[in-house]
């Protein structure tokens, strides 16, 4: 188990709060966009017969590992294909390498570009975070590959629950580099608290709007 004594100790209110609004927030979201939900889930099982929902182990809280939720925006294939097209390609291999991502991916479907530049392909992490298994606001949750890109700030990572939407969403998404991605979420980690739960949803709405960062 991981965690940083500056989160666990003075700010146990604040994020007892910050939880409260977590349920409050998802579940009126969720009773809201049900229909939209449903819609896009019918969507992605007509384009190729395959799984609407996409799930990933990812790291949490405690270095706890869980199920992360998305829209799959990806090809049925898309493990195949990422191997295949890195075994090949020595520039793709080295952006996979330095981010874990890539600006023409070939795995993405047509409308699976279109639900992760609105963000849409997010939403199903509501029912984790109703869950508990992650916050509303909080650092990326990363996969066990990402672990050493951390080094010894993991343990500011694992101190807060992983968000839908957190300081590296707002501050450029994809367009950051990940040393300054590690370092939002270690100022998150030593910030965490209502002020800045609210300050970071507030700063969402127009970087969806936006698309900043989004591929």
């Amino acid at each position: 188990m991981y965690s940083d004594p500056a989160v666990k100790g003075g700010h146990k209110l604040s994020l007892d709060m910050c939880r409260l609004l977590d349920i409050v927030i998802a579940l009126a979201v969720l009773l809201f966009i049900a229909p939209l939900m449903l819609v896009i889930a019918g969507l992605i099982k007509l384009q190729d017969g395959g799984p609407a929902l996409f799930r990933q182990s990812r790291i949490g809280q405690g270095g706890e590992a869980f199920k992360c939720l998305k829209f799959r925006t990806m090809v049925t294939d898309a493990e195949v294909r990422l191997n295949a097209l890195l075994a090949r390609d020595p520039e793709a291999r080295r952006e996979w390498e330095l981010d874990h991502k890539l600006r023409k991916d070939p795995r993405i479907t047509a409308l699976g570009a279109f639900l992760r530049k609105s963000s849409l392909d997010e939403l199903p992490q509501l029912f984790n975070v109703l869950k508990g298994e992650m916050s509303l606001v909080g650092p990326r949750p990363i996969v066990t590959a990402e672990i050493p890109r951390y080094g010894r700030w993991f343990a500011h990572y694992c101190a807060v629950r992983p968000g839908v939407t957190g300081l590296w969403q707002v501050n450029g998404r994809n367009d950051v580099s990940y040393r300054r991605r590690v370092a939002l979420d270690v100022l998150y980690a030593r910030t965490v608290g209502v002020r800045r739960y609210v300050q970071i949803m507030a700063a969402t709405v127009p970087a969806v709007l936006l698309r900043s960062g989004s591929y």
